[in-house]
């Protein structure tokens, strides 16, 4: 057992029981990382009262029955110190570095739905699909590294009225022309045009409504008009994908389209049960605990009073088809913090149904929205949406020119700028907790120093440089570990946490703590370099230890953002 705090948590439970009885022997003992120690144990200040004893006395009754690889002080009112021991650290290191998976646990393994990305059809992807999407594949690559089977689900907006008039509009413009204008990325114009003819021409009007209806039965000849106008979009979607190195492919939609044919098997199965009712010509379920501003039962609509469907319609289809068919034990929906209620009112409605029962987790991954400078949704001067593929593109061009002074021939150049350019803007976006508002700045974002995607990077290089100059391979470095240097231990304490906390990420959907957890690894490291050197050891058993600590170092990082999504380049 690598990690220090479940050694630690364990430890104390077992004192608390041989204190207070086998009763208290699952008490979680509150183990905290401390400045006084490696860490301290607050569970005293918890209990105290009910035990009735000081907090200070009920600490000293723990302390004598701790047994730990390691130091035990009661300080202050009650808190317990607990600092582990050189050796301990140093073997536990060295176990670390010899397993595969770096002291991450394989957990048992649950099928986990991540619904995430999900953009509309019909419009072109603009920076507010940037973090449904980073977010998303980050989570996944978390819980498939734990073990689990992830089932990623791009729920593309690719139904309803306006595909009538986008069709029509195809027709106009003719197949070849509407392709090529959809898959580079135009979709905002061209919506803007089959709008602007449907607002102004009665008869393109008429042609498109009538469009809706050959679409809704599924007319062969509509449907392969739609597949084409599906396909283009799905090229330009794939393009933004690879950029951004993200997992999703064309086997992973599942469109609103797909439920289509079962709506109104949902409503009718919904009004069966008498979980909807009529209100107002509409179907809606009224899941309690939700009103309105004057305390009246705030409706979910099933179905609307013209026989249409909504978003809730189909939303309670895809759960219905992720629980029942999928056989989903956690879902995970990757979606804008704007939709919290509409989120809340379906996941109630779901188990008022049955059809999200008590095992099945459902959540809502809160993403908060992105700003510009001015504290505003980040837009063009123009005030329009900024492309995303656009963004993206200028990222990697001003990582290039960040690493223009590096003697690197320009196809280096290039495979770096691109590395570091969508690291910067990946790492940005997921070192904020996902459901914060942040802004976005590509001069930080891209800086080498503090907390940023090309910090960790260059840290990385840094490491292989190393071993580069003293021409070894980081894949032979074993050591033994030794703790000599205050820096060696503190750099070795921090890498032990790393199976906590990608656990961690796993529960709570956190990857911004998988960040916080890497650039403190880098910083330890870099304490670690300037005062523990590693090629110039005063010793060959020193420099061993310390190119041990170099390559589990990088191995971490390399892992770490690896699980974000981030490339590593070999040199910056």
């Amino acid at each position: 057992m690598t990690d220090p705090q479940l050694v630690l948590t364990e430890g104390v439970q077992r004192a608390l029981a041989a204190a207070f009885g086998q009763e208290y022997a699952a008490e979680d003992p509150l183990i905290r990382p401390s400045q006084f120690a490696d860490y301290q144990a607050n569970v005293a200040m918890s209990l105290a009262r009910r035990l009735g004893r000081s907090p200070r006395e009920v600490a000293q009754e723990i302390a004598g029955h701790i047994d730990i690889p390691g130091q035990v002080e009661v300080s202050g009112p009650g808190f317990i110190n607990l600092t582990l021991s050189d050796g301990w650290l140093a073997a536990r290191s060295g176990e670390q570095l010899a397993d595969e998976r770096l002291g991450v646990a394989t957990e048992a393994q649950q099928t986990v739905i991540v619904d995430y990305s999900a953009p509309n059809a019909a419009k072109e992807m603009h920076v507010g699909h940037l973090r449904t999407t980073v977010v998303g594949d980050a989570l996944v690559r978390v819980q498939e590294h734990l073990g689990h089977r992830v089932i990623r689900q791009n729920h593309l907006g690719d139904w309803g009225t306006p595909f009538g008039m986008l069709i029509e509009h195809l027709l106009d413009i003719g197949e070849e022309a509407a392709v090529a204008q959809l898959s580079a990325g135009a979709g905002n114009d061209y919506y803007q045009a089959a709008r602007a003819k449907f607002d102004t021409d009665p008869a393109f009007g008429e042609r498109a409504r009538a469009r809706v209806v050959t679409l809704q039965a599924e007319d062969p000849e509509t449907m392969r008009l739609w597949h084409i106008f599906m396909g283009a979009t799905i090229r330009y979607f794939n393009k933004v994908y690879t950029q951004l190195n993200v997992t999703l492919t064309d086997e992973d939609i599942a469109g609103e389209s797909m439920y289509n044919a079962v709506l109104a098997q949902v409503c009718d199965d919904l009004q069966e049960r008498g979980v909807a009712v009529i209100s107002d010509g509409a179907l809606c379920v009224f899941p309690p605990g939700f009103t309105g501003r004057e305390g009246q039962p705030l409706p979910f609509m099933i179905r609307k009073s013209d026989g249409g469907y909504g978003y809730a319609t189909t939303d309670l289809a895809t759960i219905r088809y992720r629980v029942q068919d999928l056989k989903a034990d956690r879902l995970l929906y990757v979606i804008g913090a704007t939709q919290a209620l509409h989120m809340q009112m379906l996941f109630a409605s779901a188990r008022m149904a049955g059809w999200l029962p008590d095992h099945v987790q459902a959540e809502h991954v809160q993403i908060g929205s992105v700003l510009g400078s001015d504290g505003k949704m980040f837009k063009t001067r123009a005030g329009k949406s900024i492309k995303l593929l656009e963004l993206l593109e200028e990222g990697e061009s001003r990582a290039a020119a960040v690493l223009a002074d590096r003697d690197y021939d320009a196809a280096t150049r290039a495979e770096i700028g691109q590395a570091v350019g969508m690291g910067a803007v990946k790492y940005a976006d997921l070192s904020v907790s996902h459901d914060s508002e942040y802004v976005f700045d590509f001069d930080r974002m891209l800086a080498l120093t503090g907390n940023t995607g090309p910090y960790l990077q260059y840290a990385t290089a840094r490491i292989r440089s190393i071993f580069r100059r003293g021409e070894y391979d980081p894949a032979s470095a074993r050591g033994p570990i030794r703790i000599g240097h205050p820096a060696e231990r503190a750099l070795a304490l921090q890498l032990l946490g790393f199976g906590a906390i990608v656990s961690e990420v796993g529960a709570a959907s956190t990857p911004h703590r998988l960040c916080a957890f890497l650039f403190d690894t880098a910083s330890a490291f870099t304490t670690f370099y300037e005062n523990c050197p590693v090629l110039k050891a005063d010793s060959e058993e020193d420099r061993q230890s310390r190119l041990a600590l170099a390559a589990l170092t990088l191995r971490v990082l390399t892992q770490g953002l690896d699980l974000l999504g981030i490339e590593v380049p070999e040199r910056m």
